[in-house]
């Protein structure tokens, strides 16, 4: 027997055109993945409402005649679905996550710091001009393959470069399953070059460097220009921080929009098949070398090496897979030290807060 989710969909209407006008769930991104989650009786008791924003003290949600803000929820994040909880906020369950986008965080307490939830695809923006930097795209499209994200490389700023297909020629060259579009931040470019992957109950996140035109995208895509925008810098062609939160806008009959601060550090963590996936002709040829623990440096019978001598693979690509690998096992290894040290910590407190009652009711006899 098919289940009928439409049960957890608020009422619609139509239009005068008689065609089905979304309900405002639909239009925050609520699909049928989240609505299996529920029961009837929890669609009622504790109604799901979405994060649209993160402040450092409270959660904006949004739902079916909600529109408030209520405390952090721990280990939520924007585009986070809830069941709100009226009498404890703070305590309403998280919804089964479709994506998610994480990174270690920068500073050295070894955290890992969500950045999103419940993103379809993920375009990673980057300018023709200094600001490009193959290593970093890489960094995002692995970032997003890891979370089961669709990324898509958007170059701005071509109207301003004098070799544009060369940006293209070496962005398209990361992989084949990534596409690469050119646009102006500014008109209609966005909106008509997008439109694809901006369909009504989609979400979308814009990624890159401070500068590289995610606001100015935002602004287009929205049709304002309610966010604020600045000018990069002449001398080298770096940002300058306007986007200072993650928030989710809504376009209006279309899809829904997080943008976020550019990122100076993008530590990646837990995030082995991304990467493998991201380079993937290099990870089947390691697995054809001669000896199972082959580090690709000087060992005989190493596909890796004979493919790099017959001008197969790049070695500038294999430096940057060995540092990317190298850099996330680490940072996996640490985070999972740190929450060893955490789980034996906390084993150690709940102890000791036994023992002591154990001790103050034996003085109360």
């Amino acid at each position: 027997m098919t289940r009928d989710y439409s049960k957890f969909l608020s009422p619609h209407m139509k239009n005068k055109g008689g065609e089905r006008k979304p309900s405002t769930l639909e239009t925050l991104g609520w699909q049928t993945y989240f609505a299996q989650q529920m029961s009837i009786e929890e669609l009622v008791e504790t109604p799901p409402v979405r994060i649209v924003e993160v402040h450092y003290s409270a959660f904006h949600i949004i739902g079916n005649d909600i529109d408030e803000t209520i405390p952090p929820v721990a280990d939520a994040t924007v585009g986070d679905w809830l069941l709100l909880d009226r009498r404890h906020p703070q305590s309403s369950p998280i919804l089964d996550r479709k994506s998610l986008l994480k990174r270690r965080a920068p500073g050295t307490d070894r955290q890992v710091q969500l950045i999103a939830a419940n993103i379809d695809t993920a375009f990673i923006v980057s300018s023709c001009n200094q600001d490009f930097n193959i290593a970093r795209l890489e960094r995002y499209i692995a970032l997003a393959f890891e979370a089961d994200i669709t990324p898509v490389i958007i170059l701005t700023k071509a109207d301003l470069a004098s070799a544009t297909e060369n940006y293209v020629d070496a962005a398209s060259a990361i992989s084949e399953k990534v596409l690469v579009v050119t646009l102006d931040a500014r008109g209609d470019e966005p909106r008509i070059k997008l439109a694809d992957w901006c369909k009504p109950g989609q979400t979308v996140i814009f990624l890159g460097s401070s500068g590289v035109g995610k606001s100015t995208l935002t602004n287009a895509l929205l049709g304002t220009s309610s966010i604020e925008t600045r000018a990069i810098r002449d001398d080298d062609a770096k940002g300058r921080h306007t986007t200072t939160r993650r928030q989710l806008h809504r376009v209006p009959g279309g899809c829904l929009i997080l943008d976020t601060p550019g990122m100076r550090e993008l530590q990646l963590t837990e995030a082995a098949s991304g990467i493998g996936e991201l380079f993937e002709d290099i990870h089947d040829l390691s697995t054809q070398c001669r000896f199972g623990d082959c580090q690709h440096i000087t060992e005989p019978g190493c596909a890796i090496l004979m493919a790099i001598e017959n001008g197969e693979i790049d070695k500038a690509r294999l430096g940057r897979w060995r540092k990317l690998k190298a850099e996330e096992a680490y940072n996996s290894a640490s985070l999972a030290e740190r929450r060893t040290k955490d789980k034996a910590f906390g084993k150690m407190v709940r102890r000791a807060k036994n023992l002591k009652n154990a001790k103050d009711w034996g003085h109360g006899m």
